[in-house]
């Protein structure tokens, strides 16, 4: 499957008040009263909006999958939209995702969560919507990101059932329902959600991570630079990520790279818990000499530290098909919070045997 090769025109819409009906709890007298007429009409609406979402596949699953936490950390959700059609499929993207998307979250006995508050917001108030027109060729896929929270209150743990809408002629009322010339939303199927109580901190404040597997709380102990090290490479080799994060200083390690910490230092607070989490996902692609790249087998050579920081050197070995490739990581430590962590490293290529 294709990505798709987006024709955008931007453009913009006029959105008042009429909003204030986005959740269901407004209806316009002309509409309550419509009569046989206008019924046959939405019979016709609804049928021509079924052609038109023929072969237009709609799904929607977790961008960066891991434990969730209530009122904490992001829950972005991958969005996808699949032309498998022979025709182009065309469709309208607002600056404002939020009035090109929606989702609906309930609990295990069908119990609607509330809509977000910076969601109301936006779509309450009176103001030009500029929207880009996206084209998706025949075979080709259309994706983007967002994060669940931005739409819906999520602020206790327990189950839930994700649903989302994605409106081609933008959300405005009445866009849920057969209405003459505008096209019915795209429904997605549903996506299982499990948010965990709200993470357990140290003495000091810091957030504790937790084991997916066990379900038990990963506590950062007060090991030796060469054993956080080793923890570090286990985990891994083990593909524990959880245990992998747990002693890597992520916005140090970022920061080591120039261009980076320029973009790091006019980033709002905000926006650099963004640039932290994307890196965190970027570790999960390893490069040639990337940090999260498994070796078959290492050996720590070297270790050096004082009350402040430390390096520990490993030999690690790379199994090729024909050859072992043999790298040497010096790993940057330092004691943080009462502990030892690791705020970057540098790899040394030392050949193959």
């Amino acid at each position: 499957m294709k990505n798709a090769i987006i024709k955008e025109r931007p453009t913009r819409l006029w959105v008042g008040v009429v909003l204030l009906a986005v959740f269901g709890v407004m209806m316009p007298a002309n509409v309550a009263a419509a009569d046989a007429s206008s019924n046959a009409s939405a019979t016709n609406a609804s049928a021509n909006a079924a052609a038109t979402n023929a072969g237009i596949d709609f799904n929607i699953r977790f961008f960066d999958r891991r434990i969730y936490y209530a009122e904490s950390d992001p829950i972005k959700i991958q969005v996808t939209i699949t032309n498998n059609s022979p025709f182009t499929y065309r469709f309208k993207l607002a600056d404002e995702r939020v009035f090109s998307i929606n989702f609906d979250v309930r609990t295990v006995s069908n119990r609607q969560l509330e809509p977000a508050d910076v969601l109301v917001r936006k779509r309450t108030q009176y103001q030009q919507i500029f929207f880009r027109e996206i084209a998706v060729e025949a075979g080709e896929s259309f994706s983007f990101v967002e994060d669940l929270r931005d739409y819906v209150k999520i602020n206790q743990a327990g189950s839930f059932v994700v649903q989302a809408r994605v409106y081609p002629e933008l959300y405005r009322f009445g866009t849920d329902a057969a209405v003459s010339g505008v096209p019915v939303p795209l429904e997605s199927k549903r996506l299982s959600l499990s948010i965990w109580p709200p993470l357990a901190t140290t003495a000091e404040g810091i957030p504790l991570e937790m084991d997916v597997a066990t379900g038990a709380v990963l506590v950062r102990e007060r090991l030796a630079p060469d054993q956080v090290v080793d923890y570090m490479i286990t985990a891994r080799q083990k593909s524990q990520w959880e245990k992998f994060y747990l002693y890597l200083d992520l916005e140090s390690m970022l920061r080591r790279d120039a261009a980076r910490q320029r973009r790091w230092l006019n980033e709002s607070e905000e926006g650099r818990k963004r640039m932290t989490d994307q890196y965190r996902q970027e570790l999960k692609n390893p490069t040639t000499d990337g940090i999260s790249v498994i070796p078959t087998s290492y050996e720590i050579q070297e270790t050096k530290y004082n009350n402040f920081g430390g390096t520990v050197t490993v030999l690690q070995k790379f199994k090729n098909p024909s050859f072992t490739e043999l790298k040497r990581y010096t790993y940057d430590l330092r004691f943080k919070d009462n502990v030892w962590v690791i705020a970057g490293y540098s790899v040394t290529n030392l050949g193959t045997e």
